[in-house]
């Protein structure tokens, strides 16, 4: 990887600043990543939605474009993963490479790794690297090593925003609506949802979840990215080798530059180097001055060299004195002034002054407070430690079952309280949604309608309670067919009916008839007025219409 070729800055950087790096080269290359994308997604989420409409089944749909972002991804991730080393993807090209590029090792994320919330962070491994399987595993969990935390996060992050889109989406709906007739609005959607879902709402909802992933996706794939390069920047230095490497290139350019300062220094040098040695020696060969005009100090600086030299030339390191101007070899005065006769009274002492400057040889005294602790305090601490070395050693014989046992229990007891609060969420949930009382729903006014039937039946009872259908008594339409009903019943069974009879008594006595078809149906009459008259459940017209017929024919009534 040519990692000189970065256009961004390579440094050690947290999980937070990495996920917003990944997210600001999907901003950078915005258009390269999401035409391709709604040019890939969207036939597909037009055929699957096709297919959900003619099964009427739109949730598989839905699940189906969801199990097949990895294939979305990939855009992104192609786009970017080029765009960071200074490459600009377009449309075309990058539709061109989703053919060939990066299926080996893809296709467990279409299966077994779907649902891993490491996804964003490991795709590049398997899509970037192109390792063989072994080596793609121990890759994978190297990555994903100190990055597991920012990935789960990021993608439950990812997963509320879709939420939070597809929702308000449909709750901008209701911005159209006036305010006086809000609430029934949302109480007819309700309805609406609860009971049948019309498709064309089914598929506005899958159109509104595939916008939001299709706005979320790139931003989910570059925040992984960004997690990517921080992983391999932290365990392979990219930074230092990067600033490495820019320092050889400055070297190869400036390299000219010191050879030939090299070959300009190195003549004088030599020179100076065989000039000095003959000037030292030229310096300690000549004789002291014989002058009258000498001073007595010259002579007492003079004689302790003589004497030194000798002695012998002896030097013993280990037990000279401090250096001062009277001992120190260099400081004679044939080798500061040469042959010219000085007076070197006053220049000692000045460079005794220098000497015992404390600027030449400088020394600090430090001075720190420390708590001078009490015999008490002092024997509760080395308790303390032995306290503490003593548990130590306990430890390391063998595992503190007791107090494993106790944790085991207390995990235990709180397991079981989470499930309890589960089970019982029904009782307690709406006391924390309000009053903390729960509403009751308003009971519906009953409404009575006197039921008159003739004392004496029709003839034509089929056509008379057609005509009470029509005026809008289907109670009395149907309390008429059931009167004439148990009539003709008692006329085929050969039995009469007591004032009053229940329908259970008429039911009981309709076992004498005959004929089983005459028993079936006037079971059928008995249930349906069962229905109108108790629950208030009353047939469509079509049925209505068919029960009368049946009635008619089947019993002989008059049309």
């Amino acid at each position: 990887m040519q990692i000189d070729r970065l256009n961004v800055v390579l440094r050690a950087r947290s999980g937070w600043e990495a996920m917003e790096l990944g997210m600001a080269l999907v901003r950078r290359h915005a258009a390269a990543i999401w035409a391709p994308w709604i040019i890939v997604s969207l036939p597909v989420f037009v055929l699957l939605n096709a297919l959900a409409w003619w099964t009427d089944s739109f949730g598989w749909a839905w699940l189906a474009m969801w199990w097949l972002k990895p294939l979305f991804e990939r855009i992104a991730l192609y786009v970017i993963s080029r765009g960071v080393f200074g490459d600009a993807s377009t449309t075309l090209p990058t539709l061109r490479a989703q053919r060939t590029w990066g299926w080996q090792g893809f296709w467990g994320y279409l299966g077994w790794r779907r649902l891993s919330p490491l996804r964003s962070v490991l795709l590049p491994v398997n899509l970037l690297e192109g390792a063989d399987p072994a080596h793609r595993r121990q890759r994978r969990r190297a990555i994903a090593g100190g990055a597991t935390g920012y990935a789960v996060l990021l993608t439950m992050v990812c997963m509320v925003f879709e939420i939070v889109l597809v929702v308000g989406g449909i709750a901008a709906v209701f911005l159209f609506i006036p305010v006086d007739l809000l609430s029934e609005s949302w109480r007819a959607a309700w309805e609406l949802a609860k009971q049948d879902m019309p498709a064309w709402m089914q598929l506005g909802v899958n159109l509104l979840f595939w916008a939001a992933a299709t706005l979320l996706g790139p931003f989910y794939v570059g925040a992984g990215f960004g997690l990517y390069l921080d992983r391999r920047t932290q365990m392979e230095a990219w930074d230092l080798e990067i600033a490495f490497r820019r320092l050889h290139a400055r070297l190869q350019r400036a390299a000219p530059l010191l050879v030939l300062a090299l070959v300009l220094v190195w003549p004088g040098a030599a020179l100076h180097a065989q000039q000095a040695p003959a000037q030292s020696n030229t310096k300690g060969a000549l004789p002291a001055p014989a002058d009258d005009a000498a001073s007595p100090a010259q002579d007492a600086d003079a004689a302790p060299d003589a004497a030194a030299d000798a002695d012998g030339g002896e030097d013993d390191d280990a037990d000279d004195p401090p250096r001062t101007y009277d001992n120190d070899p260099d400081n004679t005065p044939p080798v500061i002034f040469g042959d010219d006769a000085v007076d070197t009274a006053g220049f000692r002492q000045a460079v005794q002054r220098a000497y015992e400057d404390p600027l030449q040889s400088p020394t600090r005294e430090v001075t720190e407070w420390t708590r001078i602790e009490s015999d008490a305090t002092e024997a509760e601490k080395a308790k303390r430690e032995a306290a503490a070395k003593a548990a130590g050693k306990r430890g390391s014989k063998g595992p503190l079952l007791p107090a494993r046992i106790a944790e085991w229990t207390l995990w235990a007891v709180v397991g079981v309280l989470v499930l309890l609060l589960l089970a019982t969420a029904p009782r307690w949930l709406p006391w924390l949604r309000g009053s903390g009382q729960r509403r009751r729903a308003k009971a519906t006014a009953v409404v009575e309608e006197a039921i008159r039937i003739p004392d004496v039946v029709p003839p034509d009872p089929a056509s008379r309670a057609r005509a009470l259908w029509q005026e809008g008594r289907p109670r009395q339409a149907l309390a008429l067919l059931y009167r004439a009903s148990v009539e003709s019943m008692s006329e085929r069974a050969g039995i009469s009916l007591p004032p009053g009879a229940t329908e259970a008594q008429c039911l009981r006595a309709s076992r004498r008839m005959p004929v089983e078809a005459d028993r079936s149906l006037f079971a059928r009459i008995v249930r349906v007025w069962q229905y109108a008259a108790y629950a208030g459940r009353l047939p469509s017209d079509d049925d209505f219409d068919a029960l009368a017929t049946t009635l008619q024919a089947q019993f002989g009534w008059r049309a």
